[in-house]
């Protein structure tokens, strides 16, 4: 059921119901002959992270922008805050705004966890895979543990806004457990400048970064040389040359 619609200049901001609660979304462009871009924000954030990369991708395609339950204008779900649901509430929202597949997804940080999941939960839908400073599934145990002390704390302190830590936790647990070998085309973008590493600590964020290659049988490896965590942000041209090369092909 659509609450609310607001058309201009091809874009239409509405609020859909999704199981007890109204997601937010925009859709950006017009669908012809290419796949309809699906985003999908980080951890706290919603659509206002994508503000210079949908209209640009919008020129090709059509482009859904979302804010997820309980964040930006959205209801909150009365469900766990983990990846599993928040990957079913994203497929009925595909479903009742009858946005058909197939989709490129794109997912920032804790959203390209989400966006991995969808994929696999919904491998026949999906034809390419955009991971942008996303979070490995191994996180917790392989990266945390060689930070300061102080920056595990401050990371753990963070999730207030939206899922807790556990359920974050929850979230890397579900899509490790689901990860299965892709055949959709996947690019993977690192940042490289991230804020508060060291060189050592910077290196093996790129390693593991570098490792989510192998979830696909085609992968490329992209590193923002001279980006901190939101790339979209500091150096967008990156991100829209990797969309627009998956919306070519």
């Amino acid at each position: 059921m659509t609450k609310q619609k607001i058309d201009k200049d091809k874009q239409k901001e509405m609020f859909i119901e999704v199981n007890d609660f109204q997601l937010y979304a925009k859709l950006l462009g017009e669908k012809i002959d290419k796949s309809t871009v699906i985003m999908d924000a980080g951890y706290g954030d919603y659509s206002k992270t994508w503000k210079h990369i949908a209209p640009e991708i919008s020129k090709l395609t059509e482009v859904l922008i979302y804010d997820r339950a309980g964040l930006g204008k959205s209801g909150i779900s009365s469900k766990k805050r983990t990846s599993k649901e928040m990957v079913l509430e994203l497929h009925e929202l595909l479903s009742n705004m009858e946005l058909k597949p197939p989709y490129i997804l794109v997912g920032h940080s804790f959203g390209g966890i989400n966006m991995r999941l969808f994929a696999t939960e919904y491998p026949n839908e999906v034809n390419g895979l955009v991971l942008i400073d996303s979070t490995p599934e191994n996180y917790k145990d392989k990266f945390l543990p060689t930070m300061p002390k102080e920056f595990q704390e401050a990371y753990q302190k963070q999730f207030t806004s939206e899922s807790t830590y556990s359920e974050f936790m929850e979230s890397l647990k579900q899509v490790k457990e689901a990860r299965r070998k892709l055949t959709v085309q996947l690019v993977v973008i690192s940042a490289g400048k991230k804020d508060h590493y060291s060189e050592a600590s910077q290196e093996l964020w790129n390693d593991m970064q570098k490792e989510l290659l192998s979830l696909s049988t085609k992968s490329d490896f992209i590193i923002a040389e001279y980006s901190t965590h939101y790339v979209q942000s500091d150096k967008p041209e990156i991100v829209i040359n990797a969309i627009k090369a998956l919306v070519d092909k």
